[in-house]
Formats: structure tokens, sequence, C-alpha cells
């Protein structure tokens, strides 16, 4: 799978399973936020094998804040007719 910035993306490992946002990819890393537990400013380094791709991708150029990248997570998630995570 090709991963680009702005996936949506899924963890599947770790304590902080989710949905989170691609912020940047380095090498074998993406580094993911979500706008709350994970904020823009400080992102979660998360090794690619542990990820699973949503299917949307969010354009990061127009997000700016935290609040803006956690109403986008909330569309995508809506688009692809699934519950939203309570604890985000």
């Amino acid at each position: 799978m090709e991963w680009k910035t702005g996936a949506v993306v899924q963890s599947i490992r770790g304590h902080d399973r989710g949905l989170f946002a691609v912020v940047r990819l380095e090498g074998p890393f993406a580094y993911l936020a979500n706008g709350k537990q994970r904020p823009l400013e400080k992102p979660k380094k998360k090794n690619l094998r542990h990820l699973r791709a949503a299917g949307a991708t969010l354009d990061l150029a127009r997000i700016q804040t935290n609040r803006q990248l956690r109403a986008a997570l909330r569309t995508a998630f809506e688009e692809e007719d699934l519950s939203w995570p309570k604890k985000m």
C-alpha cells in the first residue's frame, strides 16, 4: 500500500488504538495526530505495520488547528459510515 501524508488511518496495535491522520512520513514510520490525545504539535511516531488505512484522505494544508483536525476526522468517519470513538 502506498502511504501518503493526510491519509486517515486506524492504529491496530498499541495503547493508542483508534483513528488518526498521518501528519508526515519518514522511512518506515508515520507520525500521527488526532487533535486531542495527540495534537498536531506533538504527533505520535508509529510503525507502518501497525496501521490500517481507513480509506479517506484529508487536506492537511487546510488544517491549521487541533479543533479543525478533530472536525475533519469526525467528518471522514461519518462519510465512511463508521461510529465515532467515544474517547475522542
